[in-house]
């Protein structure tokens, strides 16, 4: 008998076998769910009706296992503290050393200076001294000095050119 929807009848065909509309007067026995033997459970179909069935045993997954420190973790980890150390022993140490430094950078300047003036004060002179007498011309002495024997007394000439 097929199905024909018509509006005067508001009620809808019954379906055999449904609970809803044909509900059992019978009493299905229900098991302790503590009594279930393993690998069967309890589930919830997708049409909404609960049954048991096999289930596949869960097992939980295995705890990671502990891994070993890497050697460049262990020789960062130890060489942090001791170039730390270091650089603050160097900073300790500056902090000392810098007034002896100052002092030494001043006596450096001043050698600086005086080896600066030894050797710029010929120059110096050379050009200081040629700039005034230009046109004069160079004078030149000439000495003649002449001894005889070991204790003789010694003669000299000068002449002037």
């Amino acid at each position: 008998m097929p199905y024909e929807h018509t509006t005067a009848s508001a009620t809808p065909p019954a379906r055999y076998g449904d609970p809803i509309y044909h509900p059992t007067t019978i009493q299905q026995p229900v098991m302790p769910l503590a009594e279930l033997p393993p690998g069967v459970e309890l589930v919830t179909l997708p049409n909404g009706y609960r049954t048991l069935a096999y289930t596949q045993p869960t097992t939980p997954p295995p705890a990671p296992a502990a891994q070993p420190i890497p050697a460049w973790a262990k020789t960062t980890a130890l060489l942090a503290p001791t170039v730390g150390g270091g650089i603050a022993a160097a900073g300790f140490g500056i902090s000392y050393a810098a007034p002896g430094l100052i002092a030494m950078t001043d006596a450096l300047w001043a050698a600086i200076a005086l080896i600066a003036a030894g050797t710029l004060a010929p120059i110096l002179l050379r050009t200081g001294r040629g700039t005034g007498r230009g046109t004069e011309p160079v004078q030149h002495v000439t000495q003649n000095i002449t001894a005889s024997g070991m204790f003789g007394r010694a003669t000299g000439t000068l002449n002037n050119r």
